[in-house]
């Protein structure tokens, strides 16, 4: 009979390989979930491509709509969405930033703090369409702007703003302590602390909640037909209270609100296209900037 072994070591490992059952069970299911958003994400690009690429010419891309949106561009509809997509990033960015700063850098915890940062978290979850008929009621209407590129930004940007506070706090939350500590040992104030130390170690985390907010904004449809698009115009915006047309509007109209629905069928595939790499192609500069941001960090 061997005895070199004792009995609670065979359970031990026993227990070891249960887990490693368990974490390669986990691993597979988090790869097969990563496989299948890929494989939406191709599909979708495949499907958008293969229906939208022979619209895309130069004329497409330069010219305004004419002949009932018939024929002609989107060239309008591509200066409008820049406007309030980079509009609402504008407005959005410096006060997400400055409130996250004071949830996380100033502001003591209690009732109230927990109260503000629930009503944080259910704006994020709050339907665009509720926002745009806010910004028809109080930017449009109260404040006398109109329908005009100034009102659908500021819609835009407070649509976007939860997110940018949400991913700011948590960029600022994940700056070690010892960076505080070692900034105000040397006497600096927390002020100088924040802006010389705390925000620029956490300006990738903020950059991330930038690309989410504009994202979210060039894409949004509902927020924008109550405040800043129109059904035409040829003309660009010569200023901020003018009326657009913008990429995701002109995609309802042309799909829903069109004459002649089935001829426009490839311009709204082409139309969506191009929304798609207009939305991609900001984020890809934004992702650049950060990675860059990080190497200079390391």
């Amino acid at each position: 009979m061997q005895t070199g072994e004792s009995p609670g070591l065979f359970a031990e490992g026993a227990g070891l390989t249960g887990r490693r059952r368990v974490q390669t069970l986990w691993f597979g299911f988090f790869r097969l979930a990563a496989l299948i958003n890929g494989l939406a994400l191709c599909t979708i690009l495949y499907f958008m491509l293969s229906r939208g690429w022979r619209a895309i010419t130069w004329d497409f891309l330069t010219l305004p709509p004419r002949e009932a949106m018939t024929a002609g561009g989107i060239f309008p509809c591509i200066i409008g969405t820049l406007g309030l997509a980079l509009g609402s990033l504008l407005v959005a960015l410096p006060i997400g930033v400055a409130s996250a700063i004071y949830l996380n850098e100033y502001a003591s915890s209690g009732r109230v703090m927990r109260v503000i940062r629930l009503g944080i978290s259910n704006l994020a979850g709050v339907p665009s369409v509720v926002f745009g008929l806010f910004g028809l009621a109080f930017f449009c209407i109260l404040l006398g702007m109109g329908v005009s590129l100034a009102a659908g930004a500021l819609t835009l940007g407070v649509m976007t703003l939860p997110v940018i506070i949400g991913a700011t706090e948590e960029a600022l939350k994940a700056v070690p302590n010892t960076y505080r500590e070692a900034s105000l040992g040397l006497g600096a104030t927390q002020w100088q602390t924040i802006w010389r130390v705390v925000l620029p170690s956490a300006l990738p985390g903020i950059l991330t909640g930038a690309i989410l907010g504009l994202s979210r904004a060039a894409g949004e449809t509902a927020p924008i037909m109550f405040t800043a698009a129109v059904f035409f115009t040829p003309k660009i915006p010569a200023s901020i209270m003018d009326e657009v047309m913008a990429l995701p509007y002109h995609i309802y109209v042309l799909a829903t609100a069109g004459t002649n629905i089935e001829q426009t069928r490839p311009l709204q595939y082409g139309t969506a296209l191009v929304l798609i790499a207009l939305v991609l192609g900001m984020n890809l500069v934004a992702i650049i900037y950060r990675s860059r941001l990080r190497r200079r960090m390391r």
